[in-house]
């Protein structure tokens, strides 16, 4: 197989949203959707001022949430995202539980700290620094690329490997592959696409 050809192959069926995968309470699915997304969502609780253990019940109740709402899940408006959405859910589930802590004796924190969750943003926190993506967020993306990796082609994967995650541009990679510019830019997006609905964000 060449490498033209190979970069023009496209990943098997699986390749499937994997919200709508969810929606078909597809078991895997919803591994794949807490394993990806729980680390993200105790992120988030932690740094609202959670301690570990009452983020991880937290975290519990954010995808009991998310099972009984992912058929509301809607990407209506530009800049719809699965993250956004789950954002709002975790938000509101932090500020539950605040406010069943407050007038708890020894309530961590005390009544700053109940304060201080309810007044979480409705904007999603620290998805980016300035410049580049946040750390949790790049570890959300290593892990979605983790899983899609192998539904591709090995030239197509050096192609967008070189471009997306190296920085080198498409004449250079297709040099180096022995590819075409053009071979190179269609894998690169075959990629991006592809992560995209593992993160729950087409289809």
């Amino acid at each position: 197989m060449s490498h033209h050809s190979a970069l023009s192959s496209e990943p098997n069926s699986t390749a499937s949203s994997l919200i709508s995968r969810v929606r078909r309470h597809d078991a895997d699915a919803w591994t794949r959707l807490s394993d990806l997304y729980g680390p993200l969502v105790y992120h988030w609780c932690r740094r609202s001022g959670l301690r570990a253990e009452d983020a991880a019940d937290v975290v519990q109740e954010v995808f009991r949430a998310v099972a009984s709402a992912i058929e509301r899940f809607r990407q209506d408006r530009p800049g719809d995202t699965f993250r956004g959405w789950l954002w709002t859910i975790t938000r509101n589930k932090i500020r539950d539980f605040a406010r069943s802590e407050k007038g708890k004796p020894l309530a961590a924190g005390g009544t700053a700290a109940y304060e201080r969750m309810i007044e979480i943003p409705d904007e999603e926190p620290e998805t980016t620094d300035g410049t580049d993506l946040t750390p949790p967020i790049k570890r959300l993306y290593q892990r979605a690329l983790e899983l899609i990796r192998s539904e591709f082609e090995e030239s197509t994967w050096h192609a967008f490997r070189l471009t997306a995650l190296e920085g080198r541009n498409s004449t250079e990679a297709a040099e180096e592959l022995g590819s075409t510019p053009q071979a190179i830019r269609q894998a690169k997006s075959r990629v991006f696409r592809r992560l995209r609905a593992e993160l729950g964000d087409a289809g």
